[in-house]
C-alpha cells in the first residue's frame, strides 16, 4: 500500500469515527441540557426553605464532569475508547432512573446524585471531542472536532424537546417523564457507540496494540507550557462563564414572570448556538489560527452579558443566551485545539484527564455561585461578573498570540 493510499484509508476511517461520534454526541449530550433546564427549575420545587441551592443539583452534574475526567481518560487507556464510551452511556441510563426516582420521592439529595451520575457520563462524553481529533491526520484534527461538536446541534433539540414533551407524562410528578426517556436514549447511545472503530489500548504488558505507550514527558512538563495554560485559561474563562450565566438563566426566565417553556425554549436556542457553528468553527481556525477564534468567542461571550444588562424582555433573554452559546463555540474548539497541540500521541491520555479535571472542577464551582449571586445579589450583577473575566482571558490571549510572543512550537 502506498503512503498516500494509507493516507486515505486513515482519513476516511477517521471521517467515519467522527460522524458516529457526532451522533453519539446528539444522544447522549442529550443529558446537559435536559440536566441545565430542569436541575434549577427541579432543585426550586424540591427545595423547600433555602432556594440558593436550588443550582445545587446542575453544579453535581458539572461536579460528575469534573470527577469523572480522569477516571474516564484512565478507564479508555485499560479497555479502550469503544468501550469506555459504551460504559458512560451506560453510566448515564442509570443517572436518568436514578433522577426519575428522585423526583418521584421528592427527594432533592437522591435528584442531585442523580445528576452527579449524567455528569459522570458527561466525562465520557466531553472526551468525544479528544477521540475523533487523535484518530484523524493532522491536518483533519479541528475539522474531526467540528464534526464531533456538530451533533451537539441534535442534542440541542432532543434535549429540550424531551422536556417540553414528555415533562408531565407522571403528573403530579413533573419532569419523571423527562428522565425516563433519557434512560431508553442512552441504550440508543450504547448502541451507535459499538459501532466505532478506534485503536485499542496499551497492555499491560507494553506491547503494542494500536496506541501509543505513555513514553513521554512529565505531566507537569507539558501543564505548565505558556501555550498549555493559555488554552486553560480561556477554556475555564468560555465554558465557567457561560456555566455560571446559563444555570441562573431558567430562573431568571422564571422569576421575571415568563412561562417556564420560555425557559426551556430559551435553553434549546442557546445549546444550538452552542453547536451550530461547530459546521465551520474547524474552517476558520484553520483559515485564520486558533488563538483569533478564541478571542472572538471572549467577546461574544462580553456580549451577551451586555444584551442581558440591557433589559429583561424575552429577546434579551434569548438574543443573550444564543449570543454567550456562539461565544462559548468559539472559545471552547478553539481552546481545545489550542491544547491538542501541545502534546505528543504518548501524553494525549494523562493531558486531556487533567485539562478536563481542572476545566470542569471549575465550571462545577461557576454553577454552584450561580444560584447564590442570583439569589443574593441578582441577576444584574451575574452579568457584570463577566467582563472582568473576559478582560483577564482576552490579555493571556494576547500574551501568547501577540507580535512579542515567542514561537508557539509546543513539542
Amino acid at each position: 500500500m502506498t503512503s498516500t493510499a494509507g493516507e486515505t484509508v486513515a482519513l476516511r476511517a477517521a471521517r467515519l469515527n467522527a460522524v458516529i461520534l457526532a451522533c453519539a454526541q446528539a444522544i447522549c449530550g442529550a443529558a446537559a441540557p435536559v440536566a441545565i433546564s430542569t436541575g434549577g427549575l427541579a432543585g426550586t420545587w424540591l427545595l423547600a426553605d433555602d432556594k440558593s441551592l436550588a443550582t445545587l443539583p446542575v453544579t453535581a452534574y458539572n461536579v460528575g464532569v469534573a470527577l469523572g475526567a480522569l477516571p474516564a481518560a484512565a478507564l479508555m487507556r485499560w479497555i479502550g475508547r469503544r468501550y469506555g464510551f459504551m460504559t458512560g452511556a451506560l453510566v448515564m441510563g442509570l443517572g436518568a432512573l436514578i433522577g426519575a426516582a428522585g423526583l418521584g420521592q421528592q427527594s432533592f439529595w437522591i435528584f442531585a446524585l442523580a445528576l452527579l451520575c449524567l455528569g459522570l457520563s458527561g466525562a465520557f462524553v466531553q472526551q468525544y471531542r479528544f477521540a475523533a481529533s487523535d484518530a484523524a491526520p493532522p491536518a483533519y484534527q479541528s475539522t474531526a472536532i467540528s464534526i464531533v461538536l456538530v451533533g451537539g446541534i441534535g442534542a440541542a433539540i432532543v434535549g429540550p424537546q424531551t422536556v417540553r414533551y414528555t415533562s408531565e407524562l407522571f403528573l403530579p410528578t413533573q419532569f419523571a417523564g423527562s428522565f425516563l426517556t433519557l434512560a431508553v436514549l442512552a441504550l440508543l447511545g450504547v448502541f451507535v457507540l459499538s459501532l466505532l472503530k478506534m485503536p485499542k489500548p496499551v497492555t499491560q504488558a507494553g506491547r503494542a496494540t494500536g496506541e501509543t505507550r505513555d513514553t513521554g514527558r512529565p505531566l507537569i512538563r507539558i501543564v505548565t507550557q505558556r501555550r498549555f495554560l493559555t488554552a486553560l485559561v480561556c477554556d475555564v474563562g468560555s465554558f465557567a462563564l457561560m456555566s455560571f450565566v446559563m444555570t441562573g438563566a431558567p430562573l431568571a426566565i422564571v422569576g421575571c414572570g415568563f412561562d417556564q417553556d420560555v425557559s426551556v425554549l430559551g435553553i434549546q436556542w442557546h445549546v444550538l448556538a452552542m453547536f451550530g457553528p461547530s459546521l465551520v468553527t474547524g474552517r476558520l481556525i484553520a483559515r485564520f489560527g486558533a488563538e483569533r477564534i478564541v478571542g472572538t468567542g471572549l467577546i461574544l461571550t462580553a456580549a451577551s452579558a451586555l444584551v442581558f444588562l440591557g433589559g429583561i424582555e424575552i429577546w434579551n433573554f434569548w438574543l443573550g443566551l444564543v449570543l454567550l452559546g456562539l461565544g462559548w463555540n468559539f472559545g471552547f474548539i478553539g481552546a481545545t485545539a489550542m491544547v491538542a497541540s501541545v502534546y505528543t500521541p504518548q501524553e494525549r491520555a494523562k493531558t486531556q484527564g487533567f485539562h478536563d479535571f481542572v476545566l470542569f472542577s471549575l465550571v462545577a464551582l461557576a454553577s454552584f455561585l450561580s444560584g447564590k449571586v442570583y439569589v443574593g445579589a441578582g441577576w444584574d450583577v451575574m452579568n457584570w461578573v463577566v467582563l472582568p473575566v473576559v478582560a483577564v482571558c482576552l490579555a493571556a490571549l494576547l500574551l501568547e498570540a501577540g507580535p512579542w510572543a515567542r514561537s508557539k512550537t509546543a513539542i
